[in-house]
């Protein structure tokens, strides 16, 4: 049952040291693990390519792995004030940088996918600009910010796959109001280097490769097989309120859920298992309570 608790101040300086330690202890688990991790084969690298939004043999690629597991896209901009909008150039051009260390990963059966292994660490010396970032349920500018619209992205994909989700954090505060929302509250991966990771194993007999690009200012993303996968998902959320915890705060809550089906010997869907994924709870930076505005219609 969740318990609001009010969040304690830390010093700077224990953040900081807080910050050093787990990033130091990630770097240790990364290298006692490093022949489990998952990696972009030699034979799909492209040395010079003139797409950029390809860095790899997609031809090559979809000879090896016929099968698409699941596809989805989200844009590259949001309606946000002109004043962000060089945080949003900043945000596409990291996401230019990063997506091209995750396009062509391949998990074999038995490996484990770490987004920050992959991609590194996201500094101005490797070509990164400022993006927007979130801190503290505030958001504010960062050099390689914008880059959980890739794990996110990546995170909603694997969700509609058989690999299983072994680490993945969400933000504490619910930021912005929905604007154009397509998915459920909550179904996104936060990601800041390198302590707080999206992992995913791959516990079945069979590879996949994910395939990431960008087209018509969108990110969009693919996860390929090289066997049919006989299952598939729908990610749904239930138990959707938002509660006063306290004078002007309220937190939202979901949980989010996935059924599995499979194509029985008739050919329609036979559901399988309807698991719970996860349970969110965010503090809202926003007054939930909508005014109305009376319209000229309404005094006709």
């Amino acid at each position: 049952m969740y318990k609001f608790q009010k969040q304690k101040k830390r010093s700077q300086f224990r953040i900081k040291l807080g910050c050093v330690f787990y990033t130091l202890k990630r770097y240790f688990y990364w290298i006692k693990y490093s022949k489990h991790f998952a990696k972009i084969p030699k034979e799909y690298k492209i040395k010079k390519s003139e797409n950029f939004s390809a860095p790899v043999n997609l031809e090559k690629i979809k000879q090896d792995f016929p099968y698409t597991v699941f596809t989805h896209s989200s844009p590259l901009y949001r309606n946000l004030s002109k004043e962000d909008m060089e945080l949003q150039e900043g945000k596409v051009h990291n996401l230019n940088l990063a997506h091209k260390y995750i396009c062509g990963t391949v998990i074999k059966p038995g490996e484990l996918f770490s987004y920050w292994k992959l991609i590194g660490n996201p500094t101005k010396f490797r070509g990164f600009k400022k993006g927007m970032v979130l801190s503290n349920g505030k958001p504010g500018s960062g050099i390689g910010g914008g880059l959980c619209a890739l794990s996110n992205l990546l995170y909603w994909i694997t969700l509609h796959s058989p690999l299983s989700v072994k680490e993945r954090y969400r933000h504490s505060f619910d930021v912005f109001p929905d604007s154009n929302r397509t998915l459920p509250f909550g179904s996104g991966a936060t990601c800041v280097y390198n302590y707080r990771d999206l992992m995913i194993l791959n516990e079945t007999q069979d590879s996949y490769i994910f395939i990431v690009y960008i087209e018509n200012k969108r990110l969009c993303g693919e996860l390929r097989s090289n066997n049919k996968c006989d299952f598939h998902y729908e990610v749904y959320e239930k138990e959707h309120y938002i509660s006063m915890e306290a004078a002007g705060i309220y937190v939202r809550h979901n949980s989010l859920y996935r059924k599995t089906f499979i194509v029985d010997e008739q050919g329609k869907d036979a559901l399988q298992r309807d698991d719970l994924i996860t349970e969110n709870h965010a503090i809202m930076m926003y007054n939930p309570i909508l005014t109305y505005e009376k319209k000229d219609y309404d005094k006709k």
